[in-house]
C-alpha cells in the first residue's frame, strides 16, 4: 500500500493507534496497528505498507473505518508477502510529532 498523509489529521490517528480504538476494531484492527507500526515513510508526506486483508475488494473495510479518513491518494497492489521497504519508521515519526503538539 502507498498513501499520502493526511497531516492535520495525523495526531487524531496516531491516538487511536495508541489507545486501543482502533485496535479493538473487529475484524482488523490488530492487523491495521501492525501494520502501522511496520509503515515507512518513503517520501515527503508518503508512506507505504504492507498489509494482510481478507476483504473481497482489497481494504475495503480498512479504508471505509480508518484509512479513507487519515490517507489520500491510496494506492493497493496485490503482492503474496511482506516485503521490504526502505524509509524511515512511520510509528516514530507519528509518535514525534504527536510529542511536539503535546509540547506547544
Amino acid at each position: 500500500m502507498r498513501a499520502k498523509i493526511i497531516k492535520e489529521k495525523l495526531g487524531e490517528f496516531y491516538e487511536k493507534l495508541t489507545d486501543g480504538t482502533i485496535d479493538h476494531q473487529l475484524p482488523d484492527g490488530e492487523e491495521i496497528v501492525s501494520s502501522m507500526q511496520r509503515a515507512m515513510l518513503t517520501g515527503p508526506g508518503l508512506i507505504e505498507w504492507f498489509e494482510m486483508c481478507f476483504c473481497p475488494t482489497p481494504l475495503q473495510h480498512e479504508r471505509e473505518t480508518q484509512y479513507d479518513s487519515y490517507f489520500s491518494e491510496i494506492d493497493t497492489e496485490l503482492v503474496h508477502s511482506y516485503g521490504k521497504i526502505n524509509g524511515k519508521s512511520f510509528w516514530s515519526y507519528m509518535a514525534s510529532m504527536n510529542n511536539r503538539r503535546e509540547d506547544a
